[in-house]
């Protein structure tokens, strides 16, 4: 069953606090393949694997039913320092 785009951001704000989430459908628009990029005050601290941990246990229903994942994790001082170069 095709994940929805909107669906995922919702739940990536509810459940991490994301200031910024871009998410982007890779399948061509059948919600199977997506790219995101989430910021969140609950990364600070944590390193990669941990965040990608938070990240996969808030979608762990979403990603259960997806061919493929990826994603970029920051927290807003690493956001914006990116932004500003």
């Amino acid at each position: 069953m095709p994940i929805p785009k909107a669906h995922l951001e919702t739940q990536l704000k509810e459940k991490l606090q994301a200031e910024h989430i871009e998410v982007i459908d890779t399948s061509n628009g059948c919600g199977q393949s997506f790219d995101v990029v989430i910021v969140s005050k609950m990364f600070a601290g944590k390193p990669l694997l941990q965040r990608h941990r938070l990240v996969n246990e808030a979608l762990k229903e979403e990603i259960a039913q997806i061919h493929a994942f990826s994603q970029k994790t920051y927290t807003p001082e690493q956001w914006a320092t990116m932004q500003n170069q």
